[in-house]
């Protein structure tokens, strides 16, 4: 009798181990979200992160009498260290690569680029008759692009046409790339070969704009075209040569966020979350996108384009039992992790959202959510109002 016990009991203890197994599994098998922080008490709004989780952005302080500075992070949004001023009293971090160097600009309109892990700000200079360099986006070798303001025939300071450029590694040099025809142009994202991409004016046409693609390192440029109207933009591009953007939708007064496929070639309507506006803000090696679309009731809520379709990321369960709303998603790594920005515990607060491997997607909308508060819409707004502070100092940006 003991002995048959002693068995059963040793059964009992390894499906115990199993069934227990199983459920550490499942527990870890999920979504889940954190708070990057505040910088003494004031929003910090993240706009890039690289694959190991390094971010940075933009953080509002308090003890100074400027409104924010760049930061980054350490791996996997750990702590916040703010990377200081350059000419102007201002700075923000646009992205981040693999070795945590940072891009970005100051309020005079000067583009910098940090060393490893955001150590020191170097200015990177402009191109001949520039007098405003932006720069937004930065690959593993130090390349930057971005857009430079020209001062025009005229003379006159404020007078400019935008060009968008790229730089050597460690954002030495910078070369103009042109521009479809048209009077203008600027460059968004580039990826590891040097493909850039961005939106340039028509040739013979000063209103119409269209997103573009160039070859390896910056050679060359080739028009994307549009979802049927007049306009394209774009906002990232992958090691693939994979682009996300905005475009007009034809017949429609809408515009519809975009995927191509390598090397730019074709383009695909992503749809909207039941609404009629979509904008893509990031894309990773795998083609997911995230962004922000619209709902049925005339909401916006974040997303990501995954496994075939969107998933409503403001109605993730963890999302809303954390208290999280009003999710504004601007960049995704290859390791499925987001950052963004959103309103929590009375504040805006920047966050890393992840997913693992095994968790399960359901690509569509969850439910119809009820009409959000007044004071929720002008949050967001808000939210995404703060990364045009800078924006409205560049006198008048064509691009």
């Amino acid at each position: 009798m003991n002995t048959q016990l002693a068995k059963l009991k040793r059964i009992a203890i390894f499906l115990a181990t199993i069934f227990t197994a199983s459920i550490s599994g499942m527990v870890h098998a999920d979504w889940s979200i954190k708070g990057l922080g505040t910088s003494e008490g004031k929003p910090t709004i993240p706009t890039g992160i690289n694959d190991s989780g390094q971010v940075t952005g933009y953080s509002f302080l308090s003890n100074i009498a400027v409104p924010f500075h760049a930061f980054v992070t350490g791996p996997d949004g750990i702590g916040i260290t703010d990377l200081g001023t350059l000419k102007g009293e201002e700075t923000l971090g646009r992205a981040i690569n693999s070795s945590g160097q940072v891009t970005g600009y100051d309020d005079l309109g000067h583009g910098f680029i940090t060393g490893p892990n955001g150590m020191g700000l170097t200015e990177l200079g402009t191109l001949d008759g520039a007098v405003y360099t932006f720069a937004d986006d930065i690959n593993d070798s130090g390349r930057v692009v971005g857009t430079s303001h020209i001062l025009s025939h005229s003379g006159h300071f404020g007078d400019t046409v935008t060009r968008a450029f790229i730089t050597g590694p460690n954002g030495i040099g910078m070369t103009d790339l042109g521009t479809l025809g048209g009077v203008g142009s600027g460059a968004v994202s580039i990826n590891n070969s040097g493909q850039v991409a961005g939106i340039s004016y028509m040739a013979g046409d000063d209103v119409t704009k269209h997103a573009f693609i160039t070859g390896p390192d910056g050679n060359g440029m080739m028009d994307l075209g549009t979802l049927g109207g007049n306009y394209s933009g774009v906002s990232g591009i992958n090691n693939f040569g994979q682009l996300v953007g905005q475009s007009d939708f034809a017949g429609t007064p809408f515009t519809h966020s975009f995927i191509t496929g390598p090397n730019g070639i074709g383009m695909t309507d992503l749809g909207t979350l039941g609404g009629g506006w979509s904008w893509a803000s990031g894309i990773n090696d795998s083609g997911e996108v995230v962004g922000l679309a619209e709902t049925a009731d005339g909401g916006f809520h974040a997303f990501i384009f995954s496994h075939g379709g969107m998933t409503d990321l403001s109605l993730l369960a963890p999302v809303v039992a954390a208290g999280w709303t009003s999710l504004v998603v601007s960049s995704i790594n290859n390791n499925g992790q987001m950052v963004g920005h959103g309103f929590h515990n009375s504040s805006d607060e920047g966050f890393l959202l992840s997913y693992t491997p095994d968790t399960v997607f359901d690509p569509k909308p969850i439910y119809i959510p009820p009409v959000p508060e007044p004071e929720t819409y002008l949050m967001l707004l808000g939210g995404l109002g703060l990364i045009g502070c800078l924006a409205r100092r560049r006198k008048e940006m064509v691009i």
